[in-house]
């Protein structure tokens, strides 16, 4: 849906009492769809009531600026009507008469006639109309909210702000009201923006919920679909199996936030050796196969023989919570998928740009995609039969999950689904969802299939859920797929630090490339801290040979690749390719400066200082990194990157910038030998 209102890159501070200034919000993007309910949550101080202001025009945004409809919004107007937690009536008139005062006052030009049917109708939209001749001191609190409704409602606002309008109710008036509100506000179809500390209500009344990280320099931590069906009740929400899921999410993020306050208010200082700038470091990871080099440079001591003794690892519930965790500096750096270094530093969709760099490749390969086992008993067996069952069901688009919208899961399966003639914003529907939570989704059936790393995959076909449809080797064996990703201040100010971080995490991909070791690897994740599954999820492809869930399983050579010749230098090939993609399907901009950005995100003159004690061994069968995916017909030229994206399905008009990089700091220039 085309925005109605745009938070266009909006900063916004205050002056204080010894001159200096409080920036409450920092480079807030955002864009509000016509007949939208959107929540924003998050701590208090976080700038949701700021924010909220901004919108109904009571502030003027010291940076950036609000647009509706394409025009800035300068000021207040009856076009945006904010509904207080203190309902804001007159004590000295009636319910019809505190509606009629908005009405009487914004609508001097219509008739007396047409004024009283308007508020008439709002009466009784909001179930007031035994109430209509009495006064605030004679109904409750929850009829107090809903003439505070009425009242904004009858001047027909584009938009509706509610600040947190049921904070005063008591639960069972609040939980009434909240149904009313959601029948009130598609009746209306009027465009909602609320500000809420309550979960449950946000995941229950709206379409997106905005979280917000702590404040000061607040910003869009996460935006969270929230894709449960409507007309919704309490009842049908809570039965919802999704419902859940989302709200362990808010729930997760809300809690982490909390942490990073504390650790903001009292931090924990850099411990330095003689030789690292800091030896205590916490590291991000997702619960996926391919985060052992992590558990295994920890605990196998990696982390100790390179002088970083104090080293925590920190499971994040999914890749949006582990780079708001990076931007608070929460964590020091952390596993990421592949795409994520470049498209933070890009920024994209709601967030800003912030220089990334990745000196290393953790591994390769480790994906699959799953259908629900139906496909497979419907005979889709390949791309062309996926196709044709499209083709012979429009009533019944497929919904297909990925784990990040910069991820390679999202790109290549994109790709993929486009080069079989599969339109994938208009043949199926795309979500994010956590891996963890893919099989779970899978299994309510909200979900028709997934592309994720295992051992979710594997999971889904020993459950008899899922079948495989294609693996890494049948779509681009040797592509990148986990990368190590610290912010670039971070590793100006730490170059020894990331000397021996490199270093740790290379000796641990090289141990786990071992096949004598991978035993010892699918134990160490299967604990509780790490993946928390059966070991007999973790084996197959990584151990045992894969099965995909439609006859004998069988060994995938370098179904998980962690170490050897072309496996773990930062590659511009793939980071090309990567950027083309992002561009594609319009989750970024594609960057003229290309050729800046790779330089400045990939880093293989740092990988090469790390890595001069290892060998540069071949991986095991000798297998060559292929340039491009298997299902591409077109070459990617890396010198005309901009030839190959117009031969492309695109998901839109591909947009070109110049993207600005601050200046790099000395301790990042590389050699002029690596240059």
């Amino acid at each position: 849906m085309p925005a109605l209102f745009t938070v266009d890159n909006v900063t916004q501070t205050f002056p204080l009492r010894d001159g200096s200034t409080y920036v409450a919000l920092k480079d807030i993007f955002l864009n509000v769809a016509q007949g939208e309910f959107l929540s924003l949550v998050g701590h208090s101080g976080c700038g949701k009531s700021t924010l909220l202001n901004l919108l109904a025009g009571l502030t003027l945004a010291s940076e950036g600026g609000i647009l509706m409809n394409g025009r800035e919004v300068t000021e207040p107007g009856p076009d945006r009507m904010v509904v207080f937690q203190n309902y804001s009536l007159l004590p000295w008139k009636n319910v019809r008469e505190n509606i009629a005062l908005a009405v009487d006052n914004v609508m001097r030009g219509s008739s007396r006639e047409e004024r009283e049917a308007i508020i008439d109708y709002n009466i009784k939209l909001v179930g007031l109309v035994a109430a209509a001749e009495k006064f605030p001191h004679e109904i409750s609190g929850g009829m107090k909210q809903r003439v505070a409704i009425a009242r904004a409602l009858a001047l027909r606002p584009k938009l509706l702000l509610l600040d947190e309008p049921f904070g005063a109710l008591d639960a069972l008036t609040r939980g009434n009201l909240q149904e009313q509100l959601m029948r009130i506000c598609e009746e209306a179809q009027v465009t909602t923006v609320m500000v809420t500390h309550d979960v449950d209500e946000a995941l229950l009344l709206s379409d997106r919920v905005v979280l917000m990280t702590n404040g000061p320099e607040a910003y869009i931590g996460q935006i969270l679909d929230v894709p449960l069906p409507r007309p919704r009740t309490h009842l049908t929400v809570v039965k919802d199996p999704r419902y859940y899921s989302l709200r362990g999410e808010v729930v997760q993020f809300l809690t982490q936030q909390k942490e990073a306050r504390k650790q903001r208010l009292n931090p924990s200082a850099a411990i330095a050796s003689s030789d690292l700038e800091k030896i205590n470091l916490t590291l991000g990871f997702i619960p996926l196969t391919d985060c052992a080099p992590l558990v295994v440079a920890h605990e196998k001591g990696f982390f100790a023989r390179y002088g970083l003794d104090q080293v925590s690892l920190r499971r994040e519930t999914n890749w949006k919570t582990l780079e708001a965790d990076l931007r608070q500096g929460v964590i020091d750096g952390g596993q990421m998928v592949a795409g994520m270094p470049l498209a933070i530093t890009l920024g994209s969709k709601g967030t800003s740009p912030l220089p990334m760099v990745t000196a290393l490749t953790l591994s390769r390969n480790g994906n699959a995609i799953t259908l629900h086992r139906r496909f497979h008993d419907a005979g889709v067996r390949s791309l062309a039969d996926f196709k044709a069952w499209i083709v012979a069901h429009p009533e019944r688009k497929p919904v297909l999950a990925m784990v990040h919208s910069a991820s390679m899961h999202n790109l290549i399966m994109r790709a993929w689904l486009a080069s079989g003639g599969i339109d994938p914003e208009r043949d199926v529907s795309l979500i994010v969802i956590p891996p963890p939570q893919m099989v779970a989704t899978l299994k309510a059936g909200t979900i028709d299939g997934f592309c994720v790393g295992e051992p979710w995959n594997t999971r889904a076909v020993q459950q008899q859920l899922g079948t495989v449809i294609a693996t890494d080797a049948d779509l681009w064996p040797g592509h990148c797929e986990k990368v190590l990703g610290v912010r670039e201040d971070w590793a100006a100010n730490h170059p020894r630090t990331h000397q021996a971080l490199i270093k740790a995490l290379l000796a641990a991909c090289q141990y786990c490339q071992d096949p004598a070791n991978r035993p010892d690897v699918a134990a160490l994740l299967s604990r509780r801290e790490y993946v928390g599954t059966e070991l007999d999820t973790l084996l197959p492809g990584l151990v045992d040979p894969y099965d995909r869930g439609t006859g004998t399983p069988e060994l995938i050579p370098e179904f998980n690749q962690f170490f050897g010749a072309q496996v773990n230098a930062p590659s511009s090939r793939d980071g090309l390719w990567i950027l083309t993609q992002l561009a594609r399907w319009g989750i970024s901009v594609f960057p003229e400066n290309w050729r800046d950005v790779l330089d400045r995100v990939q880093r293989p003159d740092l990988f090469a200082q790390a890595s001069a004690d290892f060998p540069a061994e071949p991986s095991a069968n000798g297998q060559r990194l292929l340039p491009v995916p298997l299902f591409e017909n077109q070459p990617l030229d890396p010198n005309d990157p901009i030839a190959y994206l117009k031969q492309l399905q695109t998901a839109g008009p591909i947009r070109y910038e110049t993207v600005p990089l601050p200046a790099r700091a000395s301790s990042l220039e590389p050699a002029a030998s690596l240059r």
